[in-house]
């Protein structure tokens, strides 16, 4: 065992028995590349990653291999879900060196940590004209030794141009973006066939579909924003990326037509697809978030009461093995009839649409005979537990946790499932008492046990947006009083200084550089995490300085908004939002039909605040002063802290406003 064998994360876990003599990302590391005048290899990954299982079978697990790199470097292994600040960095270098970027990442770096190599994946022999890895290592030793003034160069200018990336990223403008010439611009890179944007590879665009959704109130006369919205969502549902048997989403597909999925599935994706498909309001809609969040909870929940980061790709080593179906195994479980049935509803086909004759399951086309399908589906799902399954990374991160808990709110109150709300202020509890200590955040834990790794802006905004959500739909103000105290935290240690965010706090461990990147990946940037959850805390208690540090904060993400609108989703969403309000919405009355039926209304409206009480109250200022109408249930809808008179009738509240 090497030096992984004490690591918190299950990924560096599994490098444990490598022959490679494997450091974790230290200072300890990098005195003794000084010592040994060796360079630093640095490789990241995380636990899910199927190339990162296969580089590792081919080259970290072969002796001969291991004592090259063991002589020659000193080699780091990271877990990028765990430091998200080192992988950003080197992320940025690689992209800029290559051109491209994925995991696992291969970086070589000196003494300060500088880049002057980086790649992705390399074989174990020579393919397509891409070396093999011991040839790059060996290529890579040789320079270190015969050519330092050449590599010193390159790292100079790598370094350089990281730390230009990190000064021009928030390039001010104006917050109040032009929402229609973002629509045009993912009009032109919309799929109008397959749904999505771009080609293959093809990722759920979940927050770009979150701003069409904000967007068609604003822009109800352009066709385009619901049919980019509504064809997306339901090719994903219908295709092989979605888990037709278990709910939930894989990582994206391979293919332009959402068919075959790289099978990984993680936290993150789910929980802000859940949260989306709640929020359309349509039969599939409700279906897709309810199957999904029922996965969630089955398979990523902790027994501390969190959810797990993800679920493997690969089980007895083959990618996909655990999902994809022949015609013959679906006669098997389901017999001649059902079995024949089946294939033609889900299309597996004799010749397969993955590998070796196995199909993915897509479901296109919902039969008319829904107790059949789900009889089909149930047993299905009780044959696939039988086989062998996915590995489970079971660490615990505080973003990924932050947006299962919204996801979850969001489901639970609008499919009435109470459960839901149970599972997400259980998983917030669990935020608060192991992740967060003195108003600090932590980035991960394992078996309820806190790393020592610090939160990165990612973590305060998603965790203070959940625990915002929490106070919406408890209307307990422990919640508000948290995520205010974890966004006057992000406030002082993250500013920049034009009003942006960096993703380090200022007192965090100095890398080459800080990190700073507004754009959203597959999940929201730290960036616009924040400026949605100051939005949220102005909304539900006035204070002015969170709408303003929200505002600076969207301006100095403009550029992005307005060139790259796929990669700025959620800070467009957050701005059609801003634009229109938000709506602060009050309800308020003794409970019954008529008050649920006003707070059903109001929290479907895009974008909107609400909160729901009893009786006036002040803990939660939106509550404030507001009182039901001659004893009935009644609703203020307000913008910036002024309401409108209050309405007791739904018909009444969805005039307000529009």
């Amino acid at each position: 065992m090497n030096r992984l064998g004490a690591a918190t994360s299950p990924y560096l876990q599994q490098h444990k028995d490598n022959p490679v003599d494997w450091w974790e990302w230290s200072p300890e590391a990098f005195a003794v590349a000084r010592e040994r005048d060796v360079p630093v290899l640095l490789s990241v990954g995380y636990a899910a990653c199927h190339w990162c299982h296969v580089m590792a079978h081919e080259s970290f697990e072969d002796e001969t291999t291991a004592a090259y790199m063991n002589e020659h470097f000193v080699n780091v292994k990271v877990d990028r879900e765990e430091r998200p600040d080192v992988d950003a960095v080197y992320m940025a270098a690689t992209t800029a060196m290559t051109g491209s970027g994925g995991w696992p990442m291969t970086v070589v770096l000196d003494h300060d940590g500088n880049p002057f190599f980086a790649g992705t994946y390399f074989p174990d022999m020579p393919r397509h004209g891409q070396p093999a890895f011991t040839q790059v290592l060996q290529a890579l030793s040789e320079a270190w030794t015969q050519r330092r003034s050449e590599i010193g160069a390159v790292a100079e200018n790598v370094r350089q141009h990281l730390a230009n990336i990190s000064g021009t990223a928030g390039a001010a403008g104006d917050w109040q973006v032009d929402v229609d010439a973002a629509v045009e611009t993912l009009a032109k890179e919309f799929d109008p066939m397959a749904g999505g944007f771009g080609g293959a590879p093809k990722f759920p665009p979940s927050m770009v579909l979150e701003f069409l959704r904000r967007a068609a109130g604003s822009l109800g006369a352009d066709s385009r924003v619901s049919h980019m919205l509504s064809r997306t969502v339901a090719a994903m549902a219908g295709g092989g990326i979605y888990d037709q048997v278990g709910g939930g989403f894989a990582r994206y597909a391979v293919d332009r037509g959402w068919v075959v999925p790289h099978f990984e599935k993680m936290l993150y994706d789910n929980a802000q697809l859940i949260g989306l498909y709640a929020r359309l309001g349509t039969e599939l809609g409700d279906r897709v978030a309810r199957e999904s969040a029922d996965w969630m909870i089955r398979e990523l929940g902790t027994a501390e009461g969190g959810f797990a980061s993800a679920l493997d790709a690969d089980s007895e080593g083959v990618e996909g093995k655990f999902y994809v179906w022949t015609p013959g195994e679906l006669v098997d479980v389901l017999g001649a009839e059902d079995g024949a049935w089946a294939a033609e509803v889900f299309e597996v086909t004799e010749a397969g649409t993955f590998e070796e004759g196995a199909s993915t399951l897509q479901l296109r086309h919902r039969p008319d005979d829904t107790e059949r399908l789900e009889s089909v589906k149930t047993r299905l799902l009780a044959a696939r537990a039988e086989r062998v399954r996915p590995a489970r990374d079971d660490k615990v991160v505080a973003a990924w946790n932050g947006l299962a808990i919204g996801g979850l709110v969001d489901a639970g109150l609008l499919l009435g499932e109470r459960r839901y709300l149970d599972a997400a202020v259980t998983a917030a509890e669990l935020l608060w008492r192991v992740h967060t200590q003195d108003v600090r955040l932590l980035r991960v834990s394992r078996d309820g046990a806190a790393g020592a790794h610090a939160g990165v802006l990612e973590d305060y905004g998603c965790v203070a947006s959940g625990f915002l959500a929490l106070t919406q739909a408890t209307g307990d103000s422990t919640w508000l009083d948290r995520a205010t105290a974890l966004l006057d935290t992000a406030l002082t240690h993250f500013r920049a200084e034009d009003g942006g965010f960096y993703d380090t706090a200022d007192d965090a461990e100095a890398l080459v550089t800080r990190p700073r990147d507004p754009s959203d990946n597959a999940s929201p940037s730290g960036t616009s995490a924040m400026v949605h959850a100051l939005v949220t805390a102005h909304a539900l208690t006035g204070e002015g300085r969170y709408r303003t540090a929200a505002e600076e904060a969207l301006a100095a993400t403009s550029n992005l908004m307005t060139k790259a609108p796929r990669f700025a989703g959620w800070s467009l969403a957050a701005a059609a939002t801003m634009a229109e309000g938000p709506l602060e919405i009050a309800v308020v009355g003794p409970p019954g039909p008529d008050r649920d039926a006003l707070e059903d209304a109001a929290r479907r409206k895009p974008g909107a605040v609400v909160v729901v009480a009893d009786e006036a109250r002040d803990d939660i200022p939106l509550l404030s002063s507001r009182t039901p109408v001659d004893g009935k249930a009644a609703a203020y809808v307000c913008r910036g802290f002024v309401c409108e008179r209050p309405v007791t009738s739904v018909v009444d509240l969805a005039k307000s406003h529009t």
